[in-house]
């Protein structure tokens, strides 16, 4: 009878304890959350709603410089290119300053606050958008006084050019905050400690990543339909009243979400064990790790301790205990002398993510092309659906957004219940399982566009179908759905809980990084085969050699699949030790 009741009063205890959020976040009162009022799905769709907007609005941006470049100042390929891969660099770069101050000042949720602020109040965003309108309303603006027979302009004025870019680039600098913070945050909502919450927060990244597809959809229909047959002010304007919308949808949330206090700059750590490790460097590793240093308490390390690994065995030393003149080994040392195993660990994970990032660059360079060159090629090719309507060439692009969603659903409906069954993995595949599917998918992908291209440049005096180009761009989304939703989720996920909006930020940045990498490219194979005989990027696409530049492409990223391959089967994924409710 009395092992009953302590049994039942346990079983109390356990229950009343799962009512809780445990793992270092705060309601918006900064208390402990309750589970059952605040975060997982029904604040995580305030979120995405939020995120299908902003998409909405970033991609009807794009398609605007698109659009500027090729009928607007007619600038040749090459530097078409070059200008968009500047851009979209630019835009996915920034996060990594604005994920920096949201973990470690401001906190995501004010981030998100202030940057969406500044997106419609005059400072970056709206600054931007309100340019874009005025540079077409104002007539001082407009982009020129005289137009072809095609009623196109022959030149852009100078002044136009120079307002266009400044809003264009405002845009990307508001971009900042708002990206890196708004994911993490999403995510957030889903308690890692928790069964039901942790297998939840796996899909997320899926349906996350659906509803942005969703928001790239309208934003290069619907929006480049108003581009092109109303005028792009009225487009801009519509922008504006959806991001502003979308914020008062954001902030009706706010009672319901779980917030994460910002613990100051997540980088002073890192350096921290690496001084410490230095400055012990003669001294012998223990003989046992559990000798090592750690605190005594989860609150020291926001709750979750990592275990030791065997690898980067230097940093170890940084959580060696010294004994003083007495002989007594002090605990209470500066930071800069002792770090505890778990900072040290997390130091090894951002060692360890260098590779990772590294290989995954030419992911990022193959998708440049389906925003720069793919849409060149339907630029110039037969985009009629009737007497009456023709395709624009920036909707094209939709279709790599309709890939991604269906790659995003068969993986989550029926290979992950599947590849359960098959691997006892709870995720299906480990993350960098899933971001190499996706690398192979891109390779396929400058296979078909190459093949493709090479058909369209023999029947050059006939106008083929943009049809053809739907396999290369379905091929693409297919691919992201598997290695931009695993780089979300493995960034996320790996980095120290301390910096995961970085983490974001860290996995925009190989978009980012890859735009650059391909303007450079595009200008060393420019100059080099220039030197040995003619161009393969000429004034327009029939003077270009694109299917060697593709294939080109294509060899590279199978070259790079193979080490990405072998650093991920050498890769010791974030062990969190605490036990699991």
């Amino acid at each position: 009878m009395e092992k009953n009741t302590i049994d039942a009063k346990t079983a109390e205890i356990e229950n009343n304890e799962m009512k809780w959020v445990h793992d270092s976040s705060v309601d918006y009162k900064g208390r402990v959350p309750l589970r059952d009022s605040t975060g997982s799905w029904k604040t995580s769709l305030f979120i995405i709603v939020f995120e299908f907007s902003e998409r909405l609005s970033y991609f009807g941006v794009a398609t605007s410089l698109v659009l500027y470049l090729t009928k607007i100042i007619h600038q040749d390929l090459k530097m078409a290119a070059k200008n968009v891969n500047y851009w979209i660099g630019v835009t996915t770069l920034m996060p990594l300053l604005g994920g920096f101050i949201a973990d470690a000042y401001f906190s995501r949720y004010i981030t998100i606050i202030i940057s969406s602020i500044v997106y419609l109040m005059f400072l970056m965003k709206i600054q931007g958008l309100v340019l874009l309108s005025l540079s077409w309303f104002l007539p001082a603006l407009r982009p020129c006084d005289h137009h072809n027979i095609n009623n196109t302009c022959t030149k852009a004025r100078r002044v136009h050019e120079v307002v266009f870019f400044i809003a264009m680039y405002l845009i990307s600098f508001g971009t900042g905050g708002h990206k890196p913070s708004l994911q993490s945050f999403g995510a957030d909502q889903f308690d890692d400690d928790h069964v039901s919450e942790r297998r939840k927060k796996m899909s997320f990244f899926n349906w996350w990543s659906c509803g942005v597809c969703s928001g790239v959809i309208l934003g290069v229909t619907l929006i480049v339909y108003v581009q092109d047959h109303v005028n792009w002010g009225v487009a801009d304007i519509i922008l504006i009243g959806v991001m502003a919308f979308s914020l008062i949808i954001f902030l009706l949330g706010r009672k319901s979400y779980r917030y994460r206090v910002p613990s100051g700059s997540p980088l002073t750590p890192m350096f921290q064990v690496l001084v410490a490790a230095i400055s012990k460097r003669k001294l012998p590793y223990p003989s046992n790790p559990s000798e090592l240093y750690e605190a005594s308490n989860f609150q020291s390390c926001n709750g979750r301790f990592l275990c030791h690994t065997e690898k980067l065995k230097f940093l170890d030393k940084a959580a060696i205990l010294e004994s003083d003149d007495d002989g007594n080994i002090a605990k209470k040392q500066s930071p800069w002398k002792l770090a505890t195993v778990t900072k040290v660990e997390e130091v090894k994970l951002i060692i360890n993510m260098i590779p990772i990032w590294v290989f995954t660059l030419p992911f990022g360079i193959c998708m440049a092309q389906t925003t720069t060159f793919f849409i060149k090629q339907g630029a110039i090719m037969d985009r009629k659906i009737s007497n009456n309507f023709e395709i624009p060439p920036a909707s094209i692009f939709a279709l790599t957004a309709t890939g991604m969603i269906l790659s995003v659903a068969i993986y989550d409906q029926i290979l992950v219940p599947l590849l359960k069954k098959l691997t006892a993995n709870e995720r299906g595949m480990n993350i960098l399982q899933r971001i190499g599917t996706g690398m192979l998918f891109s390779i396929i992908s400058m296979v078909v566009a190459a093949l493709v291209e090479r058909k369209r440049l023999k029947m050059v005096h006939l106008k083929m179908n943009v049809s053809w180009l739907v396999p290369q761009f379905l091929i693409v989304g297919f691919g992201d759905g598997f290695t931009l939703v695993g780089l979300q989720e493995y960034f996320y996920d790996q980095v120290p809980d301390s910096m995961r909006s970085l983490g974001i930020a860290l996995y925009l940045s190989v978009i980012g990084a890859g735009s650059f990498l391909s303007s450079l490219i595009i200008t060393i194979v420019d100059h080099v085969t220039s030197k040995i005989g003619k161009s393969w990027f000429g004034k327009d696409l029939n003077n270009s050699r694109l299917d060697k530049f593709y294939w080109m492409l294509a060899v590279m990223t199978t070259l790079n699949l193979f080490l990405f391959v072998f650093f991920a089967r050498q890769y010791s994924y974030k062990n969190v030790q605490k036990v699991v409710v």
